[in-house]
């Protein structure tokens, strides 16, 4: 099953280094998502960390906000709102807000949160994240249709609890349900009939998982009266591309190595090579990245169709990888020569410019003939005399018996 409409995006973290004014950093940000709306990307999804320097947008909230009104058509998500952060009453009343502000444009993703130190400075319990997750999105599906809920938990009370305003977009916003290799977020997306955010989708865990988390979701889905929808379901990857392979490794290596310490020091996602192997080369050739051509890139996207059975958007993480410059072209690149081969945006041209061409000695000898015709009234009306001797040696040619058999 692989839609003829697959939609792309991005997954922005984001990733900044420790030496960049980040203030700055935050401008390019809102400068990369008008970027892709320009360029007709569909989706934009925004994280939330509040430590370690590096992803340094805490509210997904604001973020989405101030580039919805830089922006005219891109859907912008939560990637994702940390639910055992908030009390869900408030984030609900948060994005409710977002979704009229935005006119429908905003999407809910949710997760129990990234950074194990998130959560140490707040006085959560890790262990704990998944569950309260669990009882967050409980809640959070029945506020964001209008329902009115009561309900109590160990880190949350709910008395009567009603949002003051009908959601801009019915039943409610789009909610979708991080996941990466475990099937927690699996099992909350079918219980609830979310769509699916699968972030580690091209890792080797989280590739191969796909199938399995999926088929989870369904049954899930299926046990509590929903129906899961592919066109729903998000995969991430990091991609860059460029004009050539060359061109695109030297390209990233201008943040790559920032990148990946992040990931081995910081981050849950260790990216240590085997021993004598270059790490970029390693995750190249086992798949998790595309650093290469939009023929690489596409390529990939048709081994993640294979591999799970069909999804609805692909999503670039937003690394910074390349300088800003190169990265610009990257996108480019991609909306210029991956999209247009998952979106049926070509197949009309291509049978036009094939039907042109199978006809084209007919088409020919139809407009040599009606040129003829035009040349021989003149010649009927003025005589030959007026007649320039090029245009009557064209109209000799064009009437000559070996033009008329050709």
């Amino acid at each position: 099953m692989h839609s003829s409409q697959l939609r792309f995006g991005t997954f922005l973290g984001p990733f900044h280094t420790v030496t960049d004014n980040p203030t700055l950093a935050l401008e390019r940000d809102f400068e990369f998502i008008q970027l892709l709306d320009k360029l007709g990307f569909e989706e934009a999804w925004i994280g939330e960390h509040h430590s370690a320097g590096v992803e340094i947008i805490t509210s997904p909230e604001l973020f989405i906000a101030t580039a919805a009104e830089r922006t005219k058509h891109i859907k912008l998500g939560t990637g994702v709102s940390s639910l055992a952060y908030h009390h869900p009453f408030t984030l609900a009343g948060r994005i409710n807000q977002l979704d009229h502000v935005t006119r429908g444009r905003v999407m809910f993703g949710v997760g129990p949160g990234a950074l194990p130190s998130d959560a140490y400075m707040m006085g959560i319990d890790v262990a704990k994240q998944r569950d309260m997750m669990d009882e967050s999105l409980d809640v959070l599906i029945r506020l964001m249709r209008g329902e009115t809920v009561t309900k109590k938990t160990e880190w949350f009370t709910l008395n009567e609890a009603r949002l003051q305003m009908t959601p801009f977009t019915r039943p409610s916003v789009e909610f979708a349900v991080a996941n990466q290799i475990s099937p927690t977020g699996a099992r909350a997306a079918g219980r609830h009939g979310a769509g699916l955010l699968s972030i580690g989708a091209t890792t080797a865990g989280g590739f191969n998982a796909l199938a399995t988390n999926w088929a989870i979701a369904e049954e899930q889905a299926r046990d509590n009266g929903h129906v899961m929808d592919r066109s729903a379901w998000r995969l991430v990857g990091p991609v860059h591309v460029a004009e050539t392979r060359e061109q695109a490794r030297a390209e990233v290596e201008f943040g790559y190595e920032h990148w990946r310490n992040y990931y081995n020091q910081v981050a849950a996602l260790p990216l240590a090579p085997p021993d004598g192997k270059n790490p970029l080369d390693v995750m190249i050739d086992n798949g998790m990245a595309v650093v290469g051509t939009p023929d690489d890139c596409a390529a990939q996207i048709r081994r993640l169709q294979d591999q799970s059975g069909g999804f609805g958007c692909f999503l670039m993480l937003a690394n910074n990888w390349a300088n800003w410059e190169a990265t610009k072209k990257s996108y480019e690149l991609i909306a210029r020569y991956v999209k247009p081969q998952f979106q049926d945006l070509n197949s009309n041209r291509v049978a036009s410019l094939d039907w042109v061409r199978d006809n084209h000695d007919a088409f020919v000898k139809q407009s040599r003939s009606a040129v003829s015709a035009r040349i021989a009234q003149h010649v009927e009306e003025k005589g030959s005399d007026n007649i320039r001797p090029e245009m009557m040696q064209a109209f000799k040619v064009a009437k000559s018996p070996a033009r008329e058999k050709n």
